[in-house]
């Protein structure tokens, strides 16, 4: 194993996860789809939930925390709507049909919603936001996950990260996209940190006294013990709008949880692998069809008039550049496409390990 960081061109990282997540039982057309929500990350420079999250869920299934292969099952069906059931399979997969599902009911409605109960995690949520968006669509996505984040004024983690993302057609390159958790940090950026033995910076997790924590490797174990909470996004209190933060992740929580029927807060299993829990996760789509409102020439041209007003306005000193969300995504994934995807040293390690007990003996990787 190599003591640096080496590129893999992205074919080839791509074809390793698909063999990886097929060695563990998952069928061949589900593991494309995880490998490609995998890979999508990574390109886009989210190293928190690319390769590097590769290994989580081959040792869950290994484990029988979730389920390779992906039974979901329609519970309840409208004409823009459907509650689906995710049979505990994997949340990529989950989330990929249920998007489909939703797109093709905007399609004939105008507006398409579906509510998933009983998933997992499902990696980037801005990956199905994507998927309306390319079908000339407004799309939004959101999780709730395993308690993590204290509320306003409080030190139990009980919110999860709850990402809350939305994406839209312009008539640029790239379309805008927003995806962020809705607590200022994740569990997976301080697995990143670990990962790189590097302190959490000060302001983002927090102990059961309330004061900040910064020690990376203790936190982790904190979170799953639950002595650990991270903060929503604005921090803790009102005076930079952490209430704000608490509120949205709230939301999601609602739309995840209560919408479909599926368990919340505590009520979401975690962290107690030698029971085997799964971890019950919901998910709710949404899919606007922009045509039913407007002409989506019309309304892509809007929306990139709105980002480039944005990107033109006055710089503050010292900055030369304004981005509008989506662009850094757009010119990461151009950039990785040519030299590769970085692997760190840690990771290599996770992949030689699942290399060798899966006996994928054809990919030489020069680490």
């Amino acid at each position: 194993m190599s003591d640096k960081v080496v590129c893999v061109d992205v074919e080839t990282l791509r074809n390793f996860m698909v063999d990886v997540f097929v060695g563990v039982d998952i069928p061949r057309k589900d593991a494309y789809i995880c490998a490609e929500v995998l890979i999508t990350s990574d390109l886009w420079g989210i190293e928190s939930h690319g390769i590097q999250r590769l290994k989580m869920y081959y040792d869950r299934i290994k484990e029988g925390i979730q389920l390779p292969v992906t039974k979901m099952s329609v519970v309840r069906e409208g004409p823009t709507t459907a509650l689906v059931d995710g049979g505990n399979g994997m949340g990529h997969v989950v989330a990929y049909r249920s998007m489909q599902m939703t797109i093709e009911k905007a399609k004939k409605q105008g507006v398409g919603a579906v509510s998933v109960r009983n998933s997992n995690h499902f990696g980037i949520a801005g990956y199905y936001a994507m998927m309306a968006v390319k079908e000339g669509m407004i799309g939004m996505a959101v999780t709730n996950a395993r308690p993590a984040v204290a509320p306003t004024f409080g030190v139990e983690p009980l919110l999860g990260t709850n990402p809350l993302t939305f994406g839209c057609p312009t008539d640029e390159k790239f379309p805008f996209l927003i995806d962020c958790a809705t607590s200022i940090i994740q569990r997976g950026k301080i697995e990143v940190l670990d990962r790189a033995d590097e302190p959490t910076p000060e302001g983002l997790v927090i102990g059961p006294d309330g004061e900040s924590l910064t020690d990376t490797k203790a936190i982790l174990k904190d979170l799953v013990a639950g002595t650990a909470a991270l903060l929503p996004l604005g921090g803790g209190g009102e005076t930079l709008g952490g209430h704000k933060g608490y509120g949205y992740s709230t939301l999601v929580e609602i739309l995840s949880a209560a919408l479909g029927g599926g368990p919340y807060l505590k009520g979401l299993a975690g962290g107690d692998k030698s029971k085997k829990t799964p971890y019950r996760l919901g998910h709710f789509f949404l899919a606007i069809n922009v045509s039913s409102f407007t002409p989506l020439n019309e309304f892509k041209k809007s929306a990139g008039n709105i980002l480039r007003e944005l990107r033109s306005s006055k710089k503050a000193p010292g900055h030369v550049r304004i981005y509008t969300a989506g662009e850094k995504e757009y010119e990461k994934q151009r950039e990785r496409i040519k030299t590769g995807i970085p692997i760190i040293p840690s990771i290599q390690k996770d992949m030689l390990i699942m290399k060798k007990e899966l006996g994928l003996d054809q990919y030489q990787f020069k680490f």
